[in-house]
């Protein structure tokens, strides 16, 4: 009888701490949308009011996701709230519609061996033999992968520009050309391709923007502006333009197909 009563209080006890336990987990307050900020890996403490008010807004996107998208600047229109890009991340500057270079920024510049490329065309020295290799090793192939615009400095750009919007107005012509200051050109590290017997625009349809897609990344090159990630990039398509990054950051974002601004806001702007 006295383990009878013995069992009974125990399983009563056990109700007991069961409602208990429940209780004080619905009264637990859920954990606020700043506390799951802060535990991103890519939270930046400077942003904490736009990933607030981002949030406002869409609520549907992950927590890292809006992270991402206000690091990348998305939470503003195109070119505002722009800022100088960071030259000491070399390699790995930003320049896009958020990001800009001075007007007196000028890269150390190598000319392309005329093998590979149209006649004076220049790239930084890194991007340069990396080209170079890169377009060595496509001959081998029978496929000719040939540097037909890469450098262009802020006076060049803003000519340019301002022609495609007297051609095509601001609205069009910012879709496909960079305003002055924010032309990757102007880095010596972007690169307009061609395989010389079809005009660059259309360049997806050879045998070397395949190659390209599956061997850029093995030289430290992305396609910079891929389909479907205008609303990132800020524009078009376009399968000719490359840029060097680097071979495991090109690799990186070829194995996620992620954008640089993507790849930029996760591992780049916050290292120290």
């Amino acid at each position: 009888m006295k383990n009878k009563n013995l069992i009974i209080f125990y399983l009563l006890l056990l109700i007991i701490l069961i409602v208990i336990s429940r209780t004080l987990i619905k009264k637990q307050k859920p954990i606020s949308f700043e506390s799951k900020l802060i535990k991103s890996e890519y939270y930046n403490k400077n942003y904490k009011k736009r990933y607030i008010n981002y949030y406002k807004n869409n609520k549907s996107l992950s927590i890292n996701q809006i992270i991402i998208n206000v690091n990348i600047g998305l939470d503003y229109p195109f070119y505002k709230n722009i800022k100088k890009t960071d030259l000491a991340k070399n390699n790995l500057i930003l320049v896009n519609k958020y990001n800009y270079l001075e007007k007196t920024y000028i890269p150390k510049l190598e000319t392309i061996d005329e093998k590979y490329a149209n006649k004076n065309m220049k790239l930084t020295p890194l991007a340069k033999d990396a080209f170079e290799e890169l377009s060595k090793n496509a001959k081998k192939e029978n496929l000719n992968i040939i540097a037909m615009s890469t450098y262009r400095s802020y006076t060049y750009q803003n000519t340019l520009y301002n022609n495609y919007v007297n051609k095509d107005g601001k609205d069009l012509a910012d879709t496909y050309s960079a305003r002055p200051g924010h032309s990757e050109h102007q880095t010596a590290l972007a690169i307009d391709v061609y395989n010389k017997t079809k005009s660059y625009l259309e360049f997806e349809n050879t045998k070397e923007f395949i190659w390209m897609q599956e061997n850029a990344h093995k030289y430290g090159f992305i396609l910079r502006y891929p389909k479907n990630k205008e609303h990132i990039t800020g524009y078009q398509y376009e399968p000719w333009h490359y840029r060097y990054i680097g071979i495991n950051e090109a690799t990186y974002i070829h194995s996620n197909n992620i954008t640089f601004e993507e790849y930029y806001a996760k591992f780049i702007e916050n290292k120290k």
